[in-house]
């Protein structure tokens, strides 16, 4: 799973900048050259992405919008959802046939990218700002993790967003509001933690804070320690009388009023329009024109396969069936690390483990580093085992494989394989540190982002530990099969809770019944599901094309076939849809029969 560098980024559809930049929907005069329009249309896109999303504006370079956040207004919403059919209107009158292959790419991704921009308003279910996993107030506690901090003017900018999240935080509360009168609350199964989320933010004392963090590094060059002492009181000023403030008003919010009427249903399809806006979900996760039926039936033929796959470890490693070993593995010590340190000594042990294998994979390795870090307290009880946030090469800031370090007797060993191989290398940060150094227009770099391949990409990642060895115990095999068997679950659980009318209980026993996840991860998993529908459906079914493009590449080119080559073309144009991966590998496979 990947949380994106910024606060913008990693919740797009509602965290917009507060103004577009002027001029840039206003049809362009008509050209002799179908490749000259898109390429002013684009560049004014880009303008108007940066200005709409104003901390990655910044984290890449850009420091014209330094003093803003976003805007999560509704009324914002609707605007962008009109710019966005603008520029559609504008993409539409270009002819492909005067286009190369690469622009028409370029034109399919944007186009695919600004639909569902203009889609989104038509939904209530929009106003729903918050899930399990990902928030507005959240997602600004981690401000600082996408930003440079290296001089005076990002202090400084750093300040005067601070000071911007009251209002924020109150936009967020009142579109809550309206939201819950609406009907479009979210599920009463999936609220226990939620106070706790904002509460949490709170340190005992500002230097303790999150928000504090960027000051306990060295002082920036072009600073006084006169400038330096001040800037530090004022961020302990801010933390204390704006930030703490805000954030215990938006935890009584949530004890008082918001948990009190929460939704005693789980499927999004309860909620006024919930079926329409589930269908399209899919689609829009899946980049597909798969119905909800057709994912379900999909899951259980998957979950069939690879329940073989696991009975058959099992009997390696000495048990009579998978639920044998699976029992052994939940409950047997030696397979638990016994400190947050333990844990994540084995997890960068795994990740350099992995590193090292990595040329033999790729003909292209990304320049951009990462580290490895353990999930903030306050929402780690609640959250996934672990997730990745992007870095930026443009602000000399490194990718982040974030490790759960919560609960460490529901975070077993044998995982660690699997999940590194997702989260870390090769999974997302290979795929997002390449991406932004790609050849591409900009909004292909930084921006475009489709759940099928970057998830099917990672989820494909960890079955690549099978070509270098990390599967090199039962106990291991078993921790990627029931990673596997978690992502195939979802197909099954996902559609079954929205679109069938499972309820939690259903969708935990059927977790727990195929996979050998713990309690804790079972339980977080399925509340992320029901309260942010549809996401959990790209890992499976992108995961699947990428490996049947691969075969289909295989058998077409036979002895020709290189593996570090394929790869390197899948990853070629960063994020994009199935069907433009489905060309793009085509046309690879064209070119290497000619080699």
């Amino acid at each position: 799973m990947t949380m994106l560098a910024s606060i913008d980024r990693r919740f797009r559809h509602t965290l917009l900048a507060a103004a577009a930049l002027a001029g840039f929907l206003v049809p362009s005069p008509a050209t002799a050259s179908p490749s000259t329009d898109l390429t002013a249309l684009i560049a004014d896109h880009w303008q108007w992405w940066l200005a709409h999303n104003p901390v990655t504006a910044t984290s890449l370079g850009d420091r014209r919008f330094d003093d803003r956040i976003g805007d999560i207004s509704l009324a914002r919403q609707d605007h962008d959802a009109a710019d966005a059919r603008a520029f559609l209107k504008r993409l539409a009158a270009i002819d492909d046939a005067g286009l190369t292959p690469a622009e028409r790419t370029n034109k399919a991704v944007l186009a695919k990218m600004l639909d569902e921009q203009a889609q989104l308003v038509r939904h209530g279910q929009r106003m729903m700002l918050f899930t399990s996993y990902a928030s507005w107030y959240q997602n600004f506690a981690g401000l600082a993790d996408g930003l440079p901090f290296r001089a005076r003017a990002d202090y400084d900018s750093y300040l005067k967003r601070l000071a911007l999240f009251p209002a924020m935080d109150r936009e967020g509360i009142a579109i809550t509001r309206q939201a819950v009168a609406a009907g479009y609350a979210q599920p009463c199964v999936t609220t226990a933690g939620l106070e706790r989320s904002a509460r949490g933010v709170i340190a005992d004392k500002p230097e303790d804070s999150r928000f504090y963090a960027p000051f306990l590094g060295q002082r920036p060059a072009d600073m006084s320690e006169a400038d330096w002492s001040a800037a530090k009181a004022k961020a302990r000023q801010l933390i204390v009388a704006v930030l703490d403030p805000e954030y215990s008003a938006l935890a009584d919010y949530f004890a008082t009023d918001y948990v009190p009427k929460c939704r005693k249903s789980v499927g999004i399809s309860d909620t006024p329009g919930g079926a329409a806006y589930y269908a399209w979900r899919a689609k829009v996760e899946t980049t597909t024109d798969m119905s909800p039926e057709a994912i379900h039936q999909l899951g259980l033929s998957e979950v069939a396969r690879i329940r073989t796959e696991m009975d058959s470890v099992a009997k390696t490693a000495g048990f009579a069936d998978r639920a044998r070993f699976i029992a052994a593995l939940r409950s047997d010590p030696k397979y638990y690390a016994g400190s947050p340190q333990a844990l994540m000594a084995a997890a960068a042990l795994t990740a350099k483990t992995i590193d090292g294998k990595m040329p033999g994979l790729f003909g292209r390795l990304p320049r951009l580093s990462y580290g490895v870090r353990a999930i903030p307290a306050e929402i780690a009880e609640g959250t996934t085992t672990a997730y990745y946030s992007a870095g930026s090469p443009d602000s000399g800031i490194a990718g982040t494989y974030y490790v759960n370090t919560s609960k460490l007797d529901q975070r077993p060993l044998w995982e660690l394989p699997a999940l590194t191989l997702h989260e870390a290398v090769p999974g997302h940060h290979h795929q997002i540190a390449l991406q932004q150094e790609l050849d591409l227009p900009d909004f292909r770099k930084h921006a475009a982002f489709f759940t099928a391949f970057t998830e099917g990409w990672a989820l494909y990642a960890e079955r690549l530990g099978l070509e270098i060895g990390l599967y090199d115990t039962p106990e291991k095999q078993m921790g990627r099969l029931s990673y596997e068997m978690w992502r195939a679950c979802r197909l099954v659980v996902d559609t079954g809770i929205h679109a069938k009318g499972w309820s939690k209980a259903q969708a935990v026993t059927f977790m727990r019944d195929n996979t050998a996840l713990t309690d804790a991860n079972i339980d977080a998993e399925v509340n992320r599901y029901i309260s942010w529908p549809g996401q959990a459906l790209g890992y499976k079914i992108g995961e699947i094309r990428i490996r049947a493009l691969r075969a289909e590449a295989e058998a077409a080119l036979g002895p020709k076939f290189d593996l570090r080559r394929f790869h390197d073309a899948v990853l070629a144009q960063g994020s994009v849809p199935m069907d433009v991966l489905a060309r793009q590998v085509d046309g690879w496979i064209a070119d290497e029969a000619k080699r």
